[in-house]
């Protein structure tokens, strides 16, 4: 896909997103009007591109099989897990058997800012490196201890083995086992700095109720419907775009700077900066449509801040939708809303 400045998208899940959002059931429901308020619903699309950067990994074999994982990139999101989920999957080793840990990047090759959703793009694949650095080095360690060559030796579903003798095989924790033995530790190394970080589409269908009198905008029904590549770990990202779609629903409605005259923020605390609580929300259906991303080993994209963007779109259509009044400033607060019914009438 082309975009308008010229450069060239690889697979994008756009047109899937869309094809979601017209066959949800969220969609095509009808809106039940009730006496005194005005309903209505939106829908509005969003994008975010995805951020990259340099990023290092280092993975300690343990001599009972475990592996501690360090990463350099801070643990938002949930992207710790991820990121051991795909050195594990390289690996063939469970979950459990991996210990993730995050280190100053004082103490570990240098990483670039836990931002624009791309942890899990960047050091995911490093972490995927490691992977494959370790799996080199065991597979020499068999060689050394049944005195053979390395390309008589594979490493396959967690183990490593002779291709032509099967008798000479050996798990991932057995082998750690005798690493002291065989040339000391075993530590697998990964710095890169990726290219092909996909941007996430995202849309959100938002049904609204609205009070005439007071201009008050309550958010009755939120799905959101994600391009989210592949998902390593489907609960995380599904909270990755139920925070976002929040964020979003905040943005749109509520949250606003107030300056005063000197030039200083007058709302400076959570009591007066009016972001989104769970009172004020209904439960967020997040719908994942996985496209994966060619430029990664694992199919990868970040899904942390696309769902940001739909929301804006989508509540402002749904006062459309309920009123007739196009509201074309942010946020969308009583006040706001009210001066527009006002002004329409």
């Amino acid at each position: 896909t082309r975009r308008a400045d010229g450069v060239v998208n690889g697979p994008i899940g756009a047109e899937e997103v869309m094809h979601a959002v017209k066959e949800h059931p969220h969609y095509n429901a009808p809106i039940v009007q009730v006496e005194g308020k005005l309903r209505g619903r939106g829908v509005g699309m969003g994008f975010c591109r995805n951020n990259a950067g340099p990023s290092c990994v280092v993975a300690n074999v343990l001599s009972n099989g475990r592996v501690s994982l360090v990463e350099g990139s801070v643990d938002i999101g949930g992207s710790r897990t991820a990121v051991a989920q795909m050195f594990a999957e390289v690996l063939g080793l469970a979950i459990e058997d991996v210990i993730p840990q995050v280190a100053d990047t004082d103490t570990i090759g240098f990483t670039s800012n836990t931002g624009g959703s791309g942890v899990a793009f960047k050091t995911g694949w490093a972490a995927h490196e490691a992977a494959q650095d370790v799996k080199r080095q065991l597979i020499e360690r068999a060689s050394l201890i049944w005195d053979t060559t390395v390309d008589q030796i594979e490493y396959v579903d967690g183990a490593v083995q002779h291709k032509s003798d099967n008798e000479l095989r050996m798990t991932f924790q057995e082998i750690s086992g005798q690493l002291a033995s065989t040339g000391g530790p075993v530590v697998g190394r990964a710095n890169l700095n990726p290219s092909g970080a996909a941007g996430s589409y995202t849309a959100n269908i938002i049904d609204i109720e609205l009070d005439p009198d007071t201009g008050k905008i309550d958010v009755l029904r939120v799905t959101a419907i994600q391009d989210v590549g592949t998902a390593i770990h489907p609960d995380y990202v599904e909270g990755q775009m139920q925070g976002g779609a929040a964020q979003g629903i905040g943005w749109a409605l509520n949250e606003e700077y107030y300056m005063g005259e000197d030039g200083s923020m007058q709302n400076t605390s959570l009591l007066d900066y009016r972001m989104p609580t769970t009172l004020d929300l209904p439960m967020i259906d997040p719908i994942m449509v996985e496209k994966p991303n060619p430029s990664h080993p694992f199919g990868v994209k970040g899904v942390g801040e696309a769902n940001i963007a739909p929301p804006l779109g989508a509540l402002s259509n749904a006062v459309h939708d309920a009123t007739g009044v196009r509201m074309r400033n942010l946020p969308m607060n009583p006040a706001s809303v009210l001066k527009a019914l006002q002004e329409k009438k």
